[in-house]
């Protein structure tokens, strides 16, 4: 493609070294889309005829196609997606397919091309990232009743509802799907026509071209267009922080599916045994979901690293832009995928988890309420039942086993009623402020939840 300027060929080593092809061959589809936008461009320019376009449009269809069926040659003499497809459309169709090129570079063809991608990524994971909420609410409801300690640095803190502690990662997940779209604004803006960095002296419509594409709008600069990887730095946060909230899940799968928890259990289909243990049964899944978190912020960091010294325009260092986010995309959709299944085939076991919850400890907070309620100030009711916790463990007396006198040896403002304040369901129940765990208020939340991703009733 070069070959004007250049005596000497290059040599092996230099192909091997420079090739992307063995990576970038995944936007073939993205790279015919733009090239039959810009062919038809190039006919309103008056650069190409008609025919020509149309031979040019039936010829890249059928390379898409033979590269779909993995029929295609593919050649890392030609070092990318753009000119191995280029190189094959000239031999088939002759001078129209040598035409193509007018009027753009390969540096704004691969910025096209990978915005192009990047959108059909941004609503394939949105789907996905939908999927997962949908089968943690749809857990949510199949186990209305389950209740469960919440914890707070891993210590067993106040009694919570299964679906609350679920719909927790529904949250999170929502503000990965709205990042993603807020993302899918700024990679919507067509950068072809912009050529290497200062556009072209051939004029085409690039409004046109853009809606050809689907794209809202065009780049506003020739030069930010062909070197803007912004839109990839923030998919790539959005995927890491996304891949925080899955590892996150995932230590509490962990957790949960251990004997010391034995609050859930995993299908055989979705864990693996070990090699020497038979009885073991591992939440495999989980933990590579956990362990591939690593990845994402791995590839977030090397973007930003190769993008940070660079002077304008183009340069090669942007070559390894697209790894980083092909293995993030791919990473990010089979966590999606594998937590989704898994979630929708595990077991809850709501009887240990209401043992765990039963724990009387876990209504000491609800004990300083009622004095607050019976007039005592706050701290002066935290200290009060700290100390009524100490005598507990020292005695071995759990709350519900202390009489009237035991209480009104800390504090006269215990009244009868303070029993009622030792029940589960009734602590519960009390919870009902907005975003609350009340089972009134789980149950609102999971059908809101449950309506707005369009789940069947359980």
């Amino acid at each position: 493609m070069w070959k004007g300027r250049f005596q000497e060929e290059t040599t092996d080593l230099m192909k091997r070294f420079g090739e992307s092809i063995s990576f970038d061959w995944r936007l073939y589809k993205h790279d015919v889309r733009a090239s039959i936008a810009h062919a038809n461009g190039l006919v309103r320019a008056g650069i190409l005829k008609s025919e020509e376009a149309a031979t040019i449009a039936d010829g890249l269809r059928q390379i898409e196609q033979e590269i779909a069926e993995g029929a295609f040659p593919f050649s890392v003499d030609l070092e990318d997606i753009h000119m191995n497809i280029e190189k094959v459309l000239t031999d088939r169709i002759g001078p129209a397919g040598a035409k193509l090129h007018t009027g753009r570079s390969r540096n704004d063809q691969v910025a096209v091309d990978m915005r192009l991608y990047a959108l059909d990524a941004v609503d394939a994971l949105s789907i996905k990232i939908c999927a997962l909420r949908s089968s943690l609410v749809g857990l949510g409801q199949r186990h209305p009743e389950a209740v469960l300690p919440g914890y707070t640095h891993l210590q067993r803190g106040q009694p919570v509802l299964l679906g609350h502690h679920l719909l927790a990662y529904v949250e999170m997940l929502s503000r990965d799907h709205g990042r993603l779209q807020d993302a899918r604004e700024r990679i919507d803006s067509m950068p072809l026509g912009s050529g290497a960095l200062a556009g072209s002296t051939i004029l085409i419509d690039r409004e046109a071209v853009a809606k050809e594409l689907g794209f809202s709008k065009v780049s506003r600069n020739s030069m930010d267009a062909v070197s803007d990887r912004d839109f990839m730095a923030e998919m790539l946060f959005d995927l890491a922080l996304l891949g925080t909230h899955l590892s996150r899940l995932s230590e509490d799968v962990i957790l949960w599916v251990s004997a010391e928890f034995d609050f859930m259990a995993l299908s055989d289909a979705h864990t693996t045994g070990s090699s020497l243990m038979p009885q073991k049964k591992n939440p495999d899944a989980a933990e590579l979901t956990r362990g591939k978190t690593g990845r994402l912020y791995g590839n977030l960091m090397a973007l930003l690293t190769t993008l940070k010294g660079l002077p304008m325009t183009y340069n090669r260092d942007l070559q390894e832009d697209k790894e980083r986010l092909f293995d993030s995309i791919d990473t990010a959709e089979m966590c999606l995928d594998i937590f989704t299944e898994m979630i929708a085939q595990a077991t809850v076991k709501e009887a240990s988890m209401r043992a765990a919850a039963s724990d009387p400890f876990l209504l000491a907070t609800d004990l300083a309420d009622y004095l607050v309620k019976q007039g005592v100030p706050f701290r002066q009711a935290h200290e009060i039942i700290g100390k009524l916790t100490a005598y507990s463990l020292e005695e071995r007396v759990a709350f519900p086993d202390m009489t009237l006198e035991h209480f009104q040896q800390f504090s006269e403002a215990f009244e009868e009623s303070v029993f009622g304040v030792l029940n589960l369901d009734a602590a519960l129940a009390a919870r009902e402020a907005i975003g609350a765990p009340s089972p009134q208020r789980v149950n609102d939340e999971l059908a809101h939840w449950a309506t707005k991703l369009d789940l069947s009733a359980p």
